[in-house]
């Protein structure tokens, strides 16, 4: 149990928690993180049989982090010491641990079961926050969960050390659950009930609007994919389609397509193509330092896309572009630099620069991805 300042509702849940080990007869231990309490909740605890594992690092998940290091059973549940959480009714969590599962998590959403009682739950987080973040965490990340903020849960000790937990706030909790479906492990879910919150003496730790970009941010640093790679096709597609339209200069539903439609396309291909390096350059990055594992595509990519074949591909882009600048100089030239056809100047000028820019990225990109590589071995 995570703990700063939970002296009024700690005592509950360290007492539900010992008479389900003691009823269930399960051989275990209390253990309570406590994150700097000034309320005397270190000696309540003590006094009651739990543990207590002082973490002086500020923030739920560099608190959880710590009382993790210190836990010696098999399984480990954690849940939060608001008394909002039933620690007398774990047996779920228990069972399924025991027939295999390498996470269980609580839900507490009616979509997968769950109670809330009456003002338990903001209503914004009840029918807005947490259902997006978890349908994202779904579509995301295949996390089989229907409430990815439920903050009860169990799990095997020995699948921490695998998932290399970094955050040190409140998407500490999300941040396990898509680390160990990227890593494909066995997650469950079971129906619990959410009590409301037994604190009178301060309000919650939880910060809706800061904790919910918290969690947005950290869905997007842990996927590329949807970071950069959707993002980055879609505007290539939006460039391609410019220029197919542009460089014959076609009139569509009354609409002339010329050089200026240009300019927006090689904006987007320019874009776009960036956003792919980026994807590319952060997957490899991730997985190179252990945060994101390695992918079966991710390895295809990096024995196709070698440091030699990047740099020809690069170079033989980069002569193409700077080939059609030569072309429009030697137009000039053959206009006694003198005024030019503007639109006909422009479809030799936008492309040469173009092409130009994008065979320099992808040879700064393929000496990167090399440099990264080399670094680990």
């Amino acid at each position: 149990m995570p703990c700063l300042n939970e002296a009024e509702t700690l005592p509950k849940c360290i007492e539900k928690a010992l008479r389900f080990l003691r009823e269930y007869r399960v051989s275990g231990e209390v253990l309570v993180a406590d994150n700097g309490s000034t309320d005397g909740s270190q000696e309540l605890a003590s006094k009651l049989g739990a543990r207590v594992v002082a973490v002086a690092a500020r923030g739920y998940g560099n608190a959880l982090r710590g009382g993790l290091a210190e836990a010696r059973g098999r399984f480990v549940v954690m849940g939060d010491a608001d008394d909002s959480y039933d620690f007398a009714a774990l047996g779920a969590f228990v069972e399924k641990l025991r027939e295999g599962a390498d996470l269980v998590q609580g839900c507490r959403l009616p979509a997968g079961g769950g109670t809330i009682e009456p003002e338990a739950m903001p209503p914004s987080h009840r029918w807005l926050g947490n259902p997006l973040f978890s349908a994202l965490g779904r579509r995301m990340f295949r996390v089989p969960v229907n409430d990815i903020y439920c903050g009860l849960r169990g799990f095997r000790r020995d699948l921490v050390a695998k998932l290399d937990l970094r955050c040190e706030g409140m998407e500490f909790a999300t941040e396990m659950l898509i680390k160990a479906s990227l890593r494909g492990a066995r997650i469950e879910e079971v129906p619990i009930t959410l009590h409301c919150d037994g604190r009178t003496a301060h309000p919650p730790h939880l910060r809706t609007f800061r904790d919910g970009w918290r969690t947005l941010r950290f869905f997007l640093i842990c996927s590329p994919r949807w970071l950069f790679v959707h993002p980055g096709l879609l505007l290539l597609a939006l460039g391609a389609l410019g220029y197919g339209v542009a460089m014959p200069g076609l009139t569509l539903f009354g609409a002339t397509f010329d050089a200026h439609t240009l300019l927006f396309a090689s904006l987007a291909l320019m874009v776009g193509y960036q956003a792919l390096l980026f994807g590319w350059l952060a997957r490899t990055l991730a997985a190179r330092e252990g945060f994101l594992p390695e992918t079966r595509l991710l390895a295809q990519l990096r024995e196709v896309l070698s440091l030699e074949r990047g740099l020809l591909l690069g170079g033989i882009v980069l002569a193409a572009g700077i080939g059609l600048l030569i072309a429009a100089v030697a137009q000039w030239r053959a206009a006694n630099f003198g005024r030019l056809d503007y639109a006909h100047t422009m479809r030799w000028v936008i492309p040469g620069v173009t092409l130009t820019a994008l065979g320099f990225q992808t040879v700064l990109a393929s000496f990167f991805v090399a440099v990264v590589g080399w670094y680990r071995k």
